[in-house]
């Protein structure tokens, strides 16, 4: 069985780390170098954790628990007014990124006010493209209760976070936790912080049952596999935007054009088909600079044949 971990530490001896990660078999699932920092999360075999920690101690780092790798998760507030951001709606990006996640912050064009909130399709489209959505709202029950339509129609799981515990919510949304409300300091204290980690277990909680889901019909092949080919796409090599290409839990999201490299990945070599005969590419809709690959599972595989 694999684990997924995460090492925090230098830049000194790292290619030792990626050396030992292949030696055991293992996937690097992402790698983010700011200058002498150096952060690897890894799926490695069981039986290998012990010998990995010990490299890690060995050159200077360490070694956690990630369960929430290989996943990206957005994280929305009402607007992007100082009225609602940026706390606490930074710190639990932050949280779910110490859990593995890359998470992505949001705020919607018109979803002040209790009477007037709105969400647009294409919002809604944007926020479907991950594999969670974080939905942080205010301090007062009834307008939290009216502001249900922003999250209702959302596809992806939803995890709501209000001050007050709302009535009437659970058929929409996948957890609630409450206790956390609109805020103008950073969530810092003892009390801060069991909230934080109550988020995120929250959130660990609904990715489990969709990495269940997902296993009673499994992907064709795991988006590590497709990760691994796409490092070697010469533009996705060049890309200097951060983390070219991002892992979902049904695929990735590779930040490249699609006008322009379409054709060359639909044509890449997966097991003896195409990538593009096993997944469907579309293109992002939050630009033209990113695509999207859902991998299709295996009974998708046998109804197209």
């Amino acid at each position: 069985m694999y684990e997924v971990l995460m090492y925090d530490g230098g830049i000194y001896r790292s290619n030792e780390l990626l050396e030992m990660i292949e030696d055991v078999g293992g996937v690097v699932l992402q790698k983010t170098r700011s200058a002498q920092m150096f952060t690897v999360t890894m799926s490695i075999p069981g039986e290998d954790r012990e010998a990995m920690e010990r490299m890690c101690t060995s050159i200077g780092g360490m070694v956690r628990n990630v369960p929430l790798a290989g996943t990206e998760i957005a994280v929305i507030g009402p607007t992007l007014g100082r009225h609602h951001m940026p706390h606490p709606v930074c710190d639990i990006a932050e949280a779910l990124r110490e859990a593995g996640a890359i998470t992505v912050v949001m705020g919607l064009a018109r979803g002040r006010g209790k009477a007037t909130s709105q969400i647009s399709m294409e919002e809604m489209d944007i926020i479907n493209e991950y594999d969670a959505a974080v939905f942080m709202l205010g301090n007062f029950k009834s307008c939290v209760e009216a502001k249900k339509h922003l999250f209702e129609k959302i596809k992806v799981p939803v995890i709501l976070v209000s001050g007050p515990r709302p009535d009437g919510l659970d058929e929409c949304c996948e957890a609630i936790v409450h206790g956390v409300g609109r805020r103008t300091e950073r969530m810092r204290t003892p009390e801060d912080m069991k909230k934080l980690e109550e988020i995120s277990e929250s959130v660990e909680k609904v990715i489990k049952e969709k990495k269940m889901a997902i296993d009673e019909d499994p992907l064709f092949v795991h988006p590590a596999e497709i990760k691994q080919l796409l490092e070697e796409y010469e533009p996705l090599k060049e890309c200097l935007r951060p983390a070219p290409i991002v892992m979902h839990l049904d695929g990735l999201r590779v930040k490249v054009s699609k006008k322009d490299n379409i054709e060359n990945i639909s044509e890449m070599n997966v097991y003896g088909k195409k990538l593009g005969e096993i997944a469907k590419i579309s293109e992002s809709r939050i630009n033209d600079s990113s695509m999207l690959i859902r991998i299709m599972t295996r009974s998708e595989m046998e109804d197209s044949v």
